[in-house]
């Protein structure tokens, strides 16, 4: 019994932290180098955060907030092409973790998240860090099954 209800628990904190107190990353590579690079130790000791609700819960009213990561290559036929990467709060959901847009003038990919300060994370690793939890779960429910 108490390995289905550590189940329960695990599955609740995974799948349930979609609160309006989320707080993520804020930046704009166009005037914060440090946002391209959040995959490097320490580069988030330099990134602002902001609490969704408290930043857009005046404008943006009863909504659940989450993460977003957006990846633009700004095309330019007379520059070389330009990778920006903005990092911040959102609010209208896609069904898919992620999508790309293609534009005459850029290309973008945009990522949605759910946890505290998860668009410091590329969506893969955010994927692999869920699939290892299910993975230990079912495991572990396997383990306990055999014992029983």
């Amino acid at each position: 019994m108490a390995l289905a209800q550590f189940t329960s628990v695990m599955l609740s904190i995974m799948f349930f932290n979609t609160t309006e107190a989320i707080k993520c990353f804020d930046c704009n590579s166009r005037n914060n180098s440090a946002c391209l690079e959040m995959h490097i130790p320490k580069m988030h000791a330099i990134i602002p955060i902001v609490d969704c609700a408290e930043t857009m819960g005046n404008s943006i009213h009863k909504k659940e907030f989450f993460c977003r990561k957006i990846t633009q290559t700004i095309l330019d036929p007379d520059h070389t092409p330009e990778v920006r990467i903005t990092r911040g709060c959102g609010w209208v959901k896609s069904k898919r973790q992620c999508y790309k847009a293609d534009n005459m003038d850029h290309l973008e990919t945009v990522c949605q998240c759910f946890g505290d300060l998860c668009n410091g994370a590329t969506p893969q690793h955010v994927t692999v860090t869920v699939a290892a939890t299910v993975a230990s779960l079912f495991v572990a429910f396997r383990s306990w099954r055999r014992s029983v």
